[in-house]
């Protein structure tokens, strides 16, 4: 840093030269012991060399292992993470820049930080597609959102995101190791959709609003009948076709629930329900109910 010497003129000092005198030899001595000392004060720094204070590069392996080291042993995952993050900074394009990516994508997961996650996964299959470790990240993606899923009661965006990630991880890659996991994860998300959609039903049901609780059982009949439930929707269209007066499809859907799920408790309401209104389980084949199962092969 440089910095400007200001000359400051005393008030009442005269602008004539003083008079030569005995004075003069000592306030010349003066002089040349400021000058030396003003000297050996910018002999300290060197104008003409240009000193680095950037710290050599460490070795992308010590850096990668000092991560997991952390990750692993201390359970530290955000100090982890800067160490990763730093052999892609000194060493990009690096195998271990490769493997230290998608440990950052770990890490962030095991941290909780989950967007951070998905961006980081995202760049990593955006870099490798074809790496090693493609599927995992495409996984953990998946995971991130899986993880999030909120209650029934609240928006499933997060859920609905979940599902398309980790279908990705089942086409894109079969026969991966994290194809069966994704699969079981698939069927909690969807089993969690059917729920909102039970919950909206159940809304409308209480509500005495037979038409919209028919549209969202209709919903978990055709789109979530593999889901747990599926045995509860069939009920409660029997419950709402009857309040209407639709005889023949509280009929089929009691029908249908008794041949797919004989020991259901939910089968026993639905008969109970129909037997008190004179009538009996009895599926009409041309019936949308009928149809559904027996498009997806459960009737």
């Amino acid at each position: 840093m440089f910095r400007a010497i200001a000359a400051r003129i005393m008030p009442g000092a005269s602008a004539l030269p003083p008079k030569r005198g005995r004075w003069m030899p000592v306030a010349r001595a003066c002089a040349i012991v400021l000058l030396a000392g003003s000297l050996g004060a910018c002999s300290s720094f060197d104008f003409f060399s240009k000193k680095d204070d950037t710290p050599a590069d460490a070795p992308a392996d010590k850096l990668y292992n000092e991560g997991l080291y952390l990750l692993n042993a201390k359970k530290d995952s955000k100090q982890a993470v800067k160490k990763f993050e730093e052999v892609d900074r000194q060493h990009p394009y690096s195998e271990w820049a490769r493997k230290s990516l998608i440990m950052t994508s770990y890490a962030y997961y095991q941290a909780g930080e989950y967007d951070d996650c998905v961006n980081s996964a995202k760049r990593y299959i955006t870099l490798h597609p074809g790496g090693a470790d493609a599927a995992y990240a495409q996984f953990l993606i998946g995971s991130s959102y899986f993880d999030e899923i909120p209650d029934v009661t609240r928006d499933q965006a997060r859920t609905e995101k979940a599902i398309a990630a980790l279908d990705e991880v089942i086409r894109k890659y079969p026969g991966s190791e994290y194809s069966v996991s994704a699969k079981q994860k698939i069927q909690v998300a969807r089993d969690q959709l059917a729920g909102k959609e039970m919950e909206i039903g159940r809304y409308y049901l209480k509500k005495k609003d037979y038409t919209g609780a028919i549209n969202r059982f209709k919903i978990v009949v055709t789109k979530y009948q593999t889901t747990r439930h599926v045995e509860e929707a069939l009920m409660r269209l029997t419950e709402s076709y009857m309040a209407l007066g639709i005889v023949d499809e509280a009929q089929t859907a009691a029908a249908v629930l008794g041949h797919n799920f004989p020991d259901s408790s939910w089968y026993k309401h639905a008969y109970t329900l129909l037997t008190t209104g004179g009538v009996e389980p009895s599926e009409n084949t041309g019936s949308w109910i009928s149809k559904a199962f027996k498009k997806v092969g459960l009737g």
